[in-house]
């Protein structure tokens, strides 16, 4: 919900732009932090969610590790405070330099997917005279009963080494002598709501684990991923995620041995509800049966709706009469680019400011230039005093 005075100041400001409650990221930050600490566990934040210089400073200040899947990710996110020896550098697709690059920076472990990376960072880091940390991202076939586009955990899918590799992969690893094996990394996918399948992953670590000890190899590090959702549907009722029933999971069903670590890699529910994208209406039109809102703000500002066809809550900022249903669409030549069918809105005149809400994940980082729009800019609540 937006104070009175700072839907004044959306008055003032160009649209479309991304707002971000940055009171609301330090108090998710600092409930993640809390609850994990509970138990030991370590967290890195995924910026793949959110790349924002100014939203990456405050979660380094945090005492949060980063996870990447580039090389520009790494680059930004030790620009930003993260230590080199708290990253970790996931992906199916690293290239030479990226490997090269994250060898030479020494950070925690490179997350690898195949035997064949294995051979490509080890023949890399022999070039350097230099050792590279490994993980073994592994996949654990658990559903995450998500959208087909940000499910990673089964066998079907692009990522990991699957079980029945395992032998080869130790096979191969005991001939590679500028590699060190520090963890296996899980992740299963995105946007998961239902508790129950983060016990099934804690199964299904727990089996792989035991595997690997059974043949004398100790993982120091199990990374279990990220994953975790938050409510769409009523960001104001539900701003910050139960961390604490999340992390309990993990308690209750993780069986560590020895020293082991627990690793964590957050992204969409650390940011997720604390940006909104902020747009303008330009004009209502009638159809036959449709009353369409159309708004400054399109597809190329936020694709989560016209890619995955998800929810974000559309809000009113500036009317108070009575609700009416609109298709809130944005003005790129496509008719994806569509925010919200049916909308039950206070109606919208000329003029009036939207908020969708929930983009603070997956919108600014996955934004383009497409019909070459300009990119929204970015606002933030502590610029308000």
């Amino acid at each position: 919900m937006f104070k009175k005075e700072t839907i004044g100041r959306f008055r003032t400001i160009p649209t479309p732009f991304y707002y971000y409650d940055m009171g609301l990221l330090r108090q998710t930050l600092s409930a993640c932090s809390k609850e994990a600490g509970r138990y030991g566990y370590f967290l890195h934040y995924a910026l793949k969610a959110n790349s924002n210089p100014q939203i990456l400073a405050v979660i380094s200040k945090s005492g949060y590790g980063a996870d990447c899947v580039s090389g520009n990710e790494i680059r930004r996110a030790i620009e930003n405070g993260f230590g080199p020896g708290t990253i970790m550098f996931s992906g199916v697709g690293k290239t030479d330099d990226e490997i090269r690059l994250a060898v030479k920076l020494n950070i925690q472990s490179i997350n690898v997917e195949s035997r064949q990376e294995m051979e490509v960072i080890n023949n890399i880091a022999s070039g350097m005279g230099l050792t590279a940390g490994i993980s073994l991202r592994i996949i654990p076939n658990v559903d995450a009963q998500t959208h087909r586009y940000i499910t990673t955990g089964l066998e079907e899918n692009k990522f990991g080494i699957l079980p029945w590799e395992f032998d080869k992969v130790l096979d191969k690893l005991k001939s590679l002598g500028n590699l060190r094996l520090k963890g296996l990394h899980f992740h299963i996918g995105s946007q998961i709501m239902d508790l129950d399948i983060f016990k099934s992953l804690c199964h299904r670590v727990n089996e792989i684990n035991a595997w690997f000890i059974s043949n004398h190899v100790f993982a120091e590090i199990i990374n279990v991923g990220g994953g975790l959702g938050i409510d769409y549907t009523q960001p104001d009722k539900n701003p910050i995620p139960d961390f604490s029933s999340y992390f309990r999971v993990f308690k209750d069903f993780i069986e560590l041995q020895g020293n082991q670590q627990l690793h964590f890699e957050p992204g969409r529910a650390i940011i997720g509800q604390c940006g909104s994208l902020i747009t303008k209406v330009l004009f209502v039109k009638k159809g036959i049966n449709t009353r369409f809102a159309i708004v400054d703000a399109g597809m190329n500002d936020l694709i989560r709706p016209a890619l995955y066809q998800s929810y974000h809550r559309i809000e009113n900022l500036t009317s108070f009469e009575k609700p009416e249903k609109y298709d809130v669409v944005g003005p790129v030549c496509e008719s994806s680019d569509c925010f919200g069918k049916a909308v039950s809105l206070p109606k919208i005149s000329r003029n009036d400011i939207l908020a969708i809400r929930s983009a603070g994940a997956y919108g600014q980082t996955m934004a383009s230039q497409y019909n070459l729009r300009d990119l929204a800019l970015a606002v933030y609540s502590e610029d308000e005093s």
